[in-house]
């Protein structure tokens, strides 16, 4: 199994780009929860992930309700500048979904409200509030693979590549 990244409704398209490069780079399934704030299609997209987004396990989910049935509550963890507790001290178990709000809004009031057991953050002591998208999760996917016991020597775990609509 790997590790899974799902952003909901991403609004910045370079952004998405280098998520989907970390997610090539690591072999991890990015989900993208639409309405997107962009086309798939858009060069700036395709320019920010090179020649790697074909490498990636890409899922598109119409919305909220379609990535539910797609993937196991149990196996998500929230990530969100809003929450109290560091994302370290989460329970990362293989196959774990990290899911990421957009770069406007953040994670959604209702996820907040209903997953507080599962809410994590980035702790920040200087003045600024959040980190940007692609940063953040780099932040937290390596840390998880890492906690996952993956080094350099052991390699993260192949898995199939290929496009999937959900």
């Amino acid at each position: 199994m790997s590790l899974h990244v799902a952003l909901i409704e991403p609004q910045i398209a370079p952004n998405t780009g280098n998520i989907a490069r970390l997610c090539a780079a690591t072999e991890s399934s990015l989900h993208l929860i639409q309405p997107l704030g962009f086309s798939l299609d858009e060069a700036e997209l395709r320019r920010s992930s090179v020649n790697f987004w074909d490498q990636v396990d890409l899922w598109v989910h119409p919305d909220w309700h379609h990535f539910r049935h797609a993937i196991a509550r149990e196996r998500c963890l929230y990530l969100s500048a809003k929450a109290r507790r560091p994302y370290w001290e989460a329970p990362i178990p293989d196959g774990a979904c990290l899911v990421f709000g957009n770069e406007t809004d953040g994670m959604p009031a209702k996820i907040i409200e209903k997953h507080a057991h599962e809410l994590y953050t980035i702790p920040m002591t200087g003045p600024v509030r959040s980190l940007n998208l692609a940063t953040a999760v780099g932040i937290v996917l390596y840390d998880a693979l890492r906690r996952l016991g993956y080094t350099s020597d052991t390699g993260i775990p192949a898995h199939h590549h290929h496009h999937r609509v959900a």
